[in-house]
């Protein structure tokens, strides 16, 4: 009887290398010391609430020093030492700066064109923007660039010519002057062109164009809900910027007719030899006032809307 005998192939033992912790990203992460510090809360030192606090009185020093002068004569305003303390003369002061300028027109009419121009602005910049980001044309480099290169000419070169568009048709002391120029700004398609070629993925638009979905409805269901945040900034910016305009409105309008709110200030305080600095103030009170309501209402959200992109999953 033969015996045959089974060969048997043994494979050598590759010795394990001990892991090294730390390493990597992942064994940082899932680390105890990272688990222990993953849900903890972070506080600002003394020095942040010092240096905070510091910026705060700074920043909101120039606003109370108004209101101070906005409550004193014009004869106390312009004595050294300056006041720092409210006078007994606020009420007086924004009575008489009311009603010496058509200020309540002015706030409309400032309300009106600033809403206008943000509205505009906002919108076809968005749609500029999502074209210059997404959409594949031809030239579009160089349209970008040409887009980018009319925020370097200043606005003083363009007050003749358009004083002679609105005086040819007729919307001379009209808002329409006021509004039609200032309905799109490079800079806010260039704002949101930035914002939508990386908040944008070209993904979405097309998972969107293979459902059956036109231009406006990807426009409306995609473009806007992802431009949101940046909209958002871009609407307070120009908002704020019309708001304070005064140059071109002063050129197109005029303090008896239609005048916005910086274009009423022009005329206020004006005597026969002086100027009441105290009435002065009291009107840029006025006009702040309503910039402080409007963020003060809808700060939150754009702050919001700031951070809304800011981490990334």
């Amino acid at each position: 009887m033969a015996r045959t005998l089974a060969t048997k192939t043994v494979e050598p033992e590759v010795p394990r290398l001990p892991e090294t912790r730390g390493s990597g990203r992942s064994d940082r992460r899932s680390g105890p010391r990272f688990r222990q510090t993953a849900g903890r809360q972070h506080h600002a030192g003394p020095l942040t609430y010092v240096l905070l606090a510091v910026a705060a009185v700074v920043s909101l020093f120039p606003l109370y020093w108004n209101l101070v002068a906005a409550s004193h004569s014009g004869e106390r305003v312009v004595q050294a030492p300056a006041p720092l303390l409210p006078g007994p003369r606020l009420l007086d002061n924004l009575s008489f700066a009311w009603n010496q300028v058509h200020m309540g027109e002015a706030l409309i009419n400032t309300t009106i064109v600033a809403g206008l121009v943000a509205t505009s602005t906002v919108v076809f910049s968005t749609l500029a923007g999502f074209a210059f980001a997404k959409l594949p044309f031809r030239g579009r480099g160089m349209l970008l660039s040409l887009v980018v290169a009319t925020m370097t000419i200043p606005p003083q070169l363009s007050v003749i010519p358009l004083y002679q568009i609105i005086t040819d048709l007729g919307w001379f002391d009209q808002l329409q002057s006021v509004v039609l120029p200032s309905l799109v700004a490079a800079f806010g398609v260039f704002f949101m062109r930035q914002f939508l070629v990386e908040a944008l993925p070209i993904e979405l638009v097309e998972a969107a164009r293979m459902d059956g979905a036109h231009s406006l409805r990807v426009i409306w269901h995609v473009v806007f809900p992802v431009a949101r945040p940046a909209m958002a900034v871009l609407g307070m910016l120009v908002f704020v910027q019309s708001w304070n305009d005064f140059f071109w409105p002063f050129i197109a309008l005029t303090q008896d007719g239609n005048p916005t709110l910086q274009v009423a200030l022009a005329g206020l305080g004006a005597g026969n030899h002086t100027v009441d600095h105290a009435v002065v103030l009291t009107g840029a009170l006025i006009s702040t006032v309503p910039l402080l309501l409007v963020f003060a209402f809808l700060g939150k959200h754009i702050v919001g809307g700031i951070t809304a992109g800011a981490v990334k999953s």
